[in-house]
């Protein structure tokens, strides 16, 4: 980016900014712009009403607006924030009114999906999306859970297509710099593969421990006794159940070859303690242990985070 394109982008401001799913993510993007104070007027657009309402009032949102076309007038930028698999939906009911100059981003854990739906549903005014992916967020939903500084010190993923102007790629940049992220640039196969491995498979893995334990004949029992481990391994399980079922469908082929890995080397494990090799079971342990440490000190070096 040249020395013209950056006083461009410190110099962004948004008149008008809707946000299509007010809840935790959308929700926090909101109240985080407004933090930056680099928006006029945020509009949410929802299924809920009653959710709309509530968004109002606590101040995350300014305006209602009825549907997308009416949303859509005016608009400087469109967030979208709703589960995955409404992103065709929403962006082909969108196409009509969306007008030249509006930058249309997402907000989704996944990527080949979204580029795949916007390209057919926007055809050639596919070059106003810019998809994007936050890493942020809280095993509480809705907006009541949603935070000004939710992003600060996060990463956000951007994997701009080919028919994206480098102005809009770094207006959508902008936007969560502004709300405090950290932006890195990736192709949508990629991401999908990486994202696959550290988010949607332990995410998938502590809903199964989660049902497991609770399909159990001694469930109350067992819960009664749970620690701290369990605590924090199980976190993720009280996230949004129809976000994690799109994110999964969404990406079922990287998902399903992590599972692949996951299901070979929990088998080796098993094998290693059906054989009472605890000399093979501590080496196992001795290279994940130091691999966690490892990141945990690189993530608290870079953050100023506890590892």
């Amino acid at each position: 980016m040249n020395s013209t394109e950056i006083e461009s982008v410190r110099a962004l401001h948004f008149s008008r900014v809707v946000i299509v799913g007010v809840g935790l993510i959308g929700g926090s993007l909101a109240l985080s712009l407004k933090r930056a104070g680099v928006v006029d007027t945020v509009i949410g657009v929802g299924r809920s009403a009653a959710s709309l309402e509530k968004a109002k009032a606590l101040g995350v949102i300014d305006e209602i607006a009825e549907s997308l076309a009416d949303a859509a007038r005016g608009a400087s930028l469109i967030v979208l924030c709703a589960p995955v698999a409404q992103n065709f939906a929403l962006l082909h009911a969108l196409e009509p009114h969306l007008q030249p100059g509006t930058i249309v981003t997402d907000a989704g854990s996944t990527k080949s999906d979204v580029i795949m739906a916007a390209k057919t549903a926007l055809g050639d005014k596919v070059a106003q999306f810019v998809p994007a992916h936050p890493i942020a967020g809280r095993e509480l939903n809705g907006v009541e859970a949603a935070l000004n500084d939710l992003y600060r010190g996060k990463k956000v993923v951007l994997c701009p297509l080919q028919e994206n102007s480098r102005a809009d790629v770094a207006a959508v940049r902008a936007m969560w710099e502004a709300a405090g992220a950290d932006c890195h640039v990736m192709s949508a196969v990629q991401h999908d593969a990486v994202f696959a491995a550290v988010s949607h498979l332990p995410h998938l893995l502590s809903y199964a421990l989660v049902a497991q334990i609770g399909n159990a004949e001694d469930a109350a029992l067992k819960l009664d006794f749970a620690g701290g481990g369990f605590r924090d391994f199980t976190r993720i399980a009280a996230s949004s159940p129809e976000m994690w079922r799109d994110i999964c469908i969404a990406n079922k082929e990287a998902l399903l070859r992590e599972i692949d890995t996951y299901e070979a080397v929990l088998g080796h494990l098993k094998a290693q303690i059906k054989a009472g090799d605890g000399a093979a079971l501590e080496r196992v342990f001795a290279r994940a242990s130091d691999t966690r440490l490892k990141w945990g000190a690189a993530r608290a070096a870079a953050h100023n985070v506890e590892p």
